[in-house]
């Protein structure tokens, strides 16, 4: 891939696993800069660490742009540099592999786009990783919470 367009970072927080829990994101291109964060009030930290990234990809206004994602999650920069995904997609999810509802959102907006990942240790001296998890961790503790519906009504 060429030299991104737009690089973005993301984190995902959740106080208890499951608890109320947030994402944080932060764009950039060029010297264009935006941040982006919610809060839920019932979900898990794999769902956050998704969540934000689909938010971000979401908040591209061009198909096909050239971007890197960069994450602290294992779970999902794994699941896509690995291949992972593309057999739970093939496989319908078969043997209960988590969050179904968000893994299919994110391959449709992930398709759309030139992504590739880059995994980035947490709680680091990584300004904008550290800004992402102040994003989501103030999401989870202090937003007006969202409803993860998929997750309230299918967790087991």
């Amino acid at each position: 891939m060429l030299t991104p367009q737009v690089i973005i970072y993301t984190d995902g927080s959740s106080r208890g696993n499951p608890g109320p829990g947030g994402y944080g994101v932060v764009l950039m291109a060029g010297q264009l800069r935006k941040e982006l964060s919610e809060g839920y009030r019932l979900t898990t930290n794999n769902r956050m660490e998704l969540m934000a990234v689909i938010k971000g990809l979401e908040a591209l206004k061009k198909a096909n742009t050239r971007v890197l994602v960069y994450s602290d999650s294992k779970y999902v920069v794994d699941a896509v540099e690995k291949g992972w995904l593309q057999g739970w997609l093939r496989t319908n999810f078969k043997g209960g592999k988590k969050n179904p509802d968000l893994w299919r959102r994110f391959h449709t907006i992930y398709t759309q786009h030139q992504v590739r990942f880059q995994w980035v240790k947490g709680h680091a001296d990584n300004p904008y990783n550290n800004r992402c998890d102040e994003l989501a961790t103030e999401a989870a503790d202090h937003a007006a919470h969202l409803v993860d519906e998929w997750f309230e009504q299918n967790r087991d």
